[in-house]
């Protein structure tokens, strides 16, 4: 067992969480653990791909134009909060494509789920 999750397991769990939570919305933090801040952009894309999804299907977005505002919006978003908002030095990360394609899969399914779903019981009679 790893002392991470000796760390995390018992009273002190809420803890942890919440220092995470601070330092995920506080400017320029501290991340001494890489794999923290890693699970940040991962579960931030999370949600991304879930909120672009339903604007998508609210909007009637169809087709190529809906994908290709996700990668950029999904990507500019990332790289904003990672470069200006945490000003990390991606170099520690493996450069800034690795923490670009962090979770991007993922959120990627999450969003066309969510689009497909959304666009298909708003909009879905129009093509009947």
């Amino acid at each position: 067992m790893s002392n991470k999750s000796k760390i995390s397991d018992g009273p002190n769990k809420c803890k942890i969480t919440e220092s995470l939570w601070a330092k995920a919305f506080t400017s320029n933090s501290e991340w001494p653990d890489k794999e923290e801040f890693l699970d940040v952009i991962y579960w931030m894309r999370q949600a991304i791909g879930i909120v672009l999804g339903l604007c998508w299907g609210l909007l009637p977005l169809k087709g190529f134009v809906g994908l290709l505002l996700f990668v950029v919006v999904n990507a500019g978003v990332i790289y904003f909060y990672v470069s200006n908002f945490q000003s990390i030095d991606e170099e520690e990360y493996g450069g800034m494509w690795e923490i670009t394609k962090e979770g991007f899969m993922t959120s990627f399914a999450g969003f066309l789920v969510t689009w497909i779903i959304i666009y298909t019981g708003l909009h879905g009679h129009e093509n009947l």
